[in-house]
């Protein structure tokens, strides 16, 4: 599987070449600043692009606004972002894209070794990959607005598991419900944000995701 990586601090940058490569990931490109990204995301079209949010030469948001351009040139390109904090602006440019295929994660999730290599596949296979305090700080925005104030606590708990990918039986499995418990909570938070019902989890996902999303 093809990587991309952007990533300013050379540390990280080598030592995720390292981590992926020895994951059997072949890294195409390991750059340090937005315009470099950019060029490298359409020169390769790698079949994922690992991207820190703030690169060189603003540190603002270069590394982000490099991905979704790339994105509006090749549909679909999964994009995982990593991140030094919950940068919520961020987090909702990135999920208004309703096409998949997208991530958002934490540093220090990369010492996760096993979690981070998760989610980057998970991204490259076209699904989502969102951090829980990321999930967490957006539900909360969220608590007290329109319907997601109707939700129960059990319902925004399950909303949390649904928007990191996960099954119903792995929800009900780390809550300990059962999975009979887990549908009948989904079915009452599509009926309350008003989202038609799909058998497809990555597209029930993003479905929650974008109504987050909205302000």
């Amino acid at each position: 599987m093809r990587v991309v990586i952007a990533e300013d601090l050379a540390l990280l940058r080598e030592g995720l070449i390292r981590l992926l490569e020895g994951h059997d990931f072949t890294v195409v490109a390991a750059v340090e600043s937005g315009p470099e990204l950019r060029d490298a995301l359409l020169e390769h079209r790698p079949d994922v692009a690992v991207v820190d949010v703030r690169l060189p030469p603003t540190f603002t948001d270069e590394g982000l606004q490099a991905a979704i351009q790339a994105r509006g040139s090749i549909p679909g390109l999964p994009v995982l972002v990593l991140s030094q904090h919950v940068e919520q602006l961020y987090a909702r440019e990135l999920l208004s894209d309703d096409r998949g295929a997208v991530g958002y994660l934490l540093k220090d999730r990369v010492f996760d070794v096993g979690q981070f290599i998760d989610a980057v596949r998970r991204v490259a296979a076209g699904g989502t990959a969102m951090d829980p305090a990321v999930i967490s700080q957006l539900l909360a925005k969220r608590a007290d607005d329109g319907p997601l104030a109707s939700l129960t606590p059990r319902e925004r708990e399950v909303l949390g598991e649904m928007a990191e990918g996960r099954s119903n039986t792995a929800i009900a499995s780390r809550l300990f419900i059962t999975d009979k418990a887990v549908s009948k909570h989904i079915n009452n938070i599509f009926t309350k944000l008003d989202l038609p019902p799909s058998n497809d989890d990555s597209r029930r996902v993003l479905a929650v995701l974008a109504y987050l999303n909205t302000r």
